[in-house]
């Protein structure tokens, strides 16, 4: 008679470097996690605050969601707006909003690859990698090279959305029909130049190669060949580091990848499409989006409701810690009923990146390829900001300014950096009647469904090793940053 596999329960949490509040339960047997329960451990109730509220509060109050992705929240909230005004931006205000918003998501993208994810790899316990030194000197935290330089980095290029949106966190320069500020010719000159300085910076130290040849990078031996022989650059070392620990090999979910596609008029100020599309991604091919199947699941979530999935025009954020199945405040949310992962690898893969196809179709998403990606829409997105600032036109209209917002629904859809993130509106008698949101790292952290299917993080988490004596497992630390959570923003 074979002896039952001894398992043991580790509590991981809270992980430092992480916006919000996390908690890990795994189960361990013979060294690796046998099953992941997620929590994020805190309830905010943003939704319930903008309930019985004017609808344009939803600009003020929305991006107090995070002091991180506060434009992200701001940008869903005018789309949703919109929708139910029934007007278009100005072209302007269109590509000043896209420029606002990827300013943010480009900075959120450096600080989680300088500040949150390489710091780990200085960690005393690799100190036997040939790399280890390097990382030591460039990421170890508060005292490596890279903090200070990607810092200076980051606040050059911080200077656009000062002078797009006045300010940041909280700017209430997005509206439904544009932005509320427009720019002169030499304003578009700064910005200019500030996008050549951010260029040169990323250039030479985290590639080491000008932008366009990371763009260009189309398959898996591309990556190797840079990681060989190819310019010496914070990539090239992650490349190096990738390989000794086998990230291609850790953190691989379900490979079904969600985006709402981002920056509406892609590459021209009228141009209906978005810059990078929307949709699902899975089994090697691109599906349609059909919104109407998102639903949140309650069943282990301290909430009511719980009888059936809640589509986002139907559901409520009332909190009921007497759930006893309840393990988290997050929701579970579904598409069709299946997980979904989120993120920059998801948008990649969306926008038919040959890259970012040729990592999933080898080893699908894990540790590697979601860091890749954003490494990848980095460059992309400077290269395209470069363009957008050349397309504004300043003496020509910025916001098209429509009277109240009448009662109906409607769904504000964009793309943080962390991934898809919506707001469903409903106003009725001038009042916001149900206000819903469904947040990147609620996707890519929920707890389990109704079913039982773990979320996208829980499955990932499955087989990581645990190595004797340790509490809180590397490999976990990797896996969950990976995804580069935001935890207020989970609960909003």
């Amino acid at each position: 008679m074979k002896q039952a596999e001894e398992s043991t329960r580790l509590v991981v949490g809270p992980f430092n470097r992480v916006e919000g509040d996390l908690e890990v339960r795994l189960d361990v047997v013979e060294a690796r996690v046998r099953a992941a329960f997620v929590n994020a451990t805190l309830f905010r109730g943003i939704e319930r605050i903008l309930e019985g509220r004017t609808p344009m509060d939803a600009l003020v109050i929305a991006p107090r969601i995070c002091g991180i992705c506060s434009v992200s929240q701001s940008h869903a909230a005018a789309l949703a707006l919109a929708g139910l005004m029934g007007v278009e931006p100005a072209a302007n205000g269109r590509v000043a909003t896209n420029l606002i918003l990827a300013t943010e998501n480009l900075a959120d993208h450096l600080t989680h690859f300088h500040l949150f994810f390489m710091p780990d790899f200085a960690r005393p316990d690799y100190a036997a990698y040939p790399w280890h030194d390097h990382v030591v000197r460039r990421f170890a935290a508060l005292r490596g090279t890279a903090a200070r330089s990607i810092l200076q980095t980051r606040a050059l290029l911080l200077h656009i959305m000062g002078i797009l949106a006045g300010r940041w966190p909280h700017t209430l320069a997005i509206q439904p029909g544009g932005v509320s500020r427009g720019v002169e010719a030499q304003e578009c000159m700064r910005m200019l130049t500030v996008l050549s300085g951010v260029r040169a910076a990323l250039e030479e130290g985290l590639f080491g190669a000008p932008l366009e040849e990371v763009a260009a990078l189309t398959d898996v031996e591309d990556l190797e060949r840079w990681r060989s022989t190819g310019p010496e650059g914070d990539l090239r070392l992650f490349l190096r580091i990738a390989h000794d620990l086998e990230l291609a090999q850790s953190g691989r979910s379900y490979d079904r990848f969600l985006s709402y596609g981002a920056y509406p008029g892609g590459l021209s100020a009228d141009d209906g499409q978005r810059l990078w599309p929307a949709g699902v991604f899975a089994q090697g091919r691109v599906g349609a989006l059909d919104i109407a199947t998102v639903a949140e699941d309650h069943a282990t979530s301290y909430m009511t409701d719980r009888a059936r999935p809640n589509a986002p025009f139907d559901g409520s954020t009332v909190p009921d810690l007497n759930n006893r199945q309840g393990y988290s405040w997050c929701k579970a949310p579904r598409l069709s009923g299946q997980p979904c992962e989120t993120g920059a690898l998801a948008r990649q893969l969306m926008a038919g990146h040959p890259l970012a196809r040729a990592m999933v179709a080898q080893g699908g998403g894990n540790v590697m390829s979601r860091v890749v990606a954003r490494l990848v829409e980095s460059a992309r997105l400077v290269m395209t900001m470069e363009g957008w600032v050349r397309m504004l036109v300043p003496g020509q209209p910025w916001c098209n300014v429509a009277d109240g917002v009448p009662d109906g629904r409607a769904i504000g859809m964009t793309e943080a950096a962390r991934g898809a993130l919506g707001h469903w509106v409903q106003v009725e008698n001038g009042r916001i009647a149900r206000y819903q949101i469904v947040a990147p790292t609620t996707w890519n952290f929920s707890p389990r469904d109704g079913a039982g299917i773990p979320g996208p993080l829980e499955h990932a988490l499955e087989g990581a090793v645990v190595r004797e004596g340790e509490r809180t497992p590397l490999s976990v630390q990797h896996i969950v940053r990976s995804f580069d959570p935001c935890m207020a923003c989970t609960v909003h």
